[in-house]
């Protein structure tokens, strides 16, 4: 009887430990201005892969998560950057587009607005997870909510924007990364 419950007393431990373990894998990332930026990877609109490790250190790199392609938001948010691309000039960012679109979807979203800027595909919400992005209710495809985040050159998050003006965030980023150039100097 005592071997029963030992065995018992075993299982139950070893179920807490289990359970407490997958909760933990659960716990939603937090980031903030000042942590490690995650490492991350996904397709490009050319169906080439993409890896932060052979980007970061190398230039600022913005990272915006939108909710889907071809939308009025996402559309105008994505044009802003367009246009404002000869404003990031000589200041040694990168800016990168992500969404749960396929890299398809990228393709006709990129030609149909002549977007001058690397979108990356995030069919399953894996980049979006890493930096700690909502995921919204979008049927069959992940979307996501809008965020944006500044990776410094060392590899740290210089910002984080989690209620993003889809038409002003491009010239908010363009200010926060003259503010980051000021205090290198």
């Amino acid at each position: 009887m005592s071997h029963t419950l030992t065995l018992l007393a075993c299982l139950l431990a070893f179920g807490m430990v289990a359970s407490s373990a997958s909760a933990d894998e659960a716990k939603p990332v937090v980031l903030e201005p000042g942590d490690k930026a995650p490492e991350f990877a996904g397709k490009t609109d050319e169906g080439k892969p993409w890896k932060s490790a052979d980007h970061v250190g190398e230039k600022v790199i913005v990272v915006y998560f939108y909710p889907k392609d071809m939308t009025p938001g996402c559309t105008k948010q994505a044009c802003t950057y367009r246009d404002m691309q000869k404003d990031f000039e000589g200041k040694e960012v990168e800016v990168i587009g992500v969404s749960g679109d396929t890299v398809e979807s990228h393709q006709k979203f990129k030609k149909e607005h002549d977007l001058n800027f690397t979108l990356l595909a995030d069919p399953k919400g894996e980049i979006a997870k890493a930096f700690g992005v909502k995921l919204l209710a979008g049927g069959d495809t992940i979307v996501t909510a809008r965020w944006t985040f500044i990776i410094d050159e060392d590899g740290k998050i210089a910002y984080k924007n989690d209620e993003v003006d889809a038409a002003k965030d491009p010239v908010t980023v363009l200010k926060v990364i003259e503010e980051l150039e000021a205090k290198k100097s």
